[in-house]
């Protein structure tokens, strides 16, 4: 099957997720375009680990492994796809911010591992490794997406809105899409007053989608995680199975 025909699988089963999640079909309109290369900002932070303190059951980052191991590799096949890791580092400090490669094609194998790998810890500058990403897309002269994987909010003094406004302003075609997982109050967090009006089960990083023309996309459970990352991520190809042995993924 050509790359044309890929792209033109069953339009109607994404707006059937999207319907599922809130939000309109015409929403989403950068989601269904897999020309675009897109970087995912994946939030490796030390509240990824926590459990308990949240009421869950199990550390944020064991689900958020699963997600993307039954995600990215249908994914991967159809779209260009780069990593950026924040948080953990050697001094796991605001400068924790790892590129882990630009987007290439079939790229699954090396997101799996890295977050299979990934121990979290340190802060949150999410603002800063989203502006990392959107240097590396080229976002003044080319078109590109980002998806960002967070539990919560910005401490390290950025001003995700202020970003968010500039990438919408300087940008060719740039959109920012936000997953919210888990997302809950942090009384350790940056106060900011761009935090204002954004409670549990939002975060201040919403402002990057609104800016942007993007969405955001609140989680809660796996399954949650899975639809928001094929939403935000796999143009017209959810619902999709695993590739294998270097064959399109079935409708099936």
């Amino acid at each position: 099957m050509g790359a044309h025909a890929r792209l033109t699988i069953q339009s109607g089963l994404m707006a059937a997720v999207l319907t599922g999640l809130g939000g309109a079909p015409q929403d989403a309109r950068a989601s269904l375009n897999c020309t675009e290369d897109a970087m995912i900002v994946f939030d490796g932070s030390g509240s990824m680990s926590e459990m308990g303190f949240n009421l869950l059951d199990e550390p944020r980052i064991f689900e958020a492994r699963r997600a993307m191991r039954k995600t990215i590799p249908s994914i991967a096949y159809y779209r260009r796809l780069g990593l950026i890791i924040y948080g953990p580092g050697r001094n796991d400090g605001c400068d924790s911010i790892d590129l882990r490669f630009g987007p290439v094609e079939n790229a699954a194998p090396e997101i799996i591992t890295a977050v299979d790998n990934l121990n979290p810890g340190g802060m949150t500058p999410l603002t800063d490794a989203v502006r990392r990403a959107a240097e590396v897309l080229d976002f003044r002269d080319r078109s590109g997406a980002i998806v960002l994987v967070t539990d919560g909010k910005e401490t390290c003094g950025g001003a995700p809105c202020l970003l968010g406004e500039e990438l919408a302003a300087q940008g060719r075609d740039l959109t920012v899409h936000v997953i919210g997982f888990k997302v809950r109050s942090d009384f350790f967090s940056w106060d900011s007053p761009e935090q204002e009006g954004y409670t549990d089960g939002t975060t201040v990083a919403q402002c990057l989608a609104d800016r942007t023309g993007g969405r955001y996309v609140s989680a809660e459970t796996v399954d949650e995680l899975v639809a928001a990352l094929q939403v935000t991520l796999g143009c017209q190809v959810i619902g999709l199975s695993r590739p294998t042995n270097g064959e399109p993924p079935s409708t099936g």
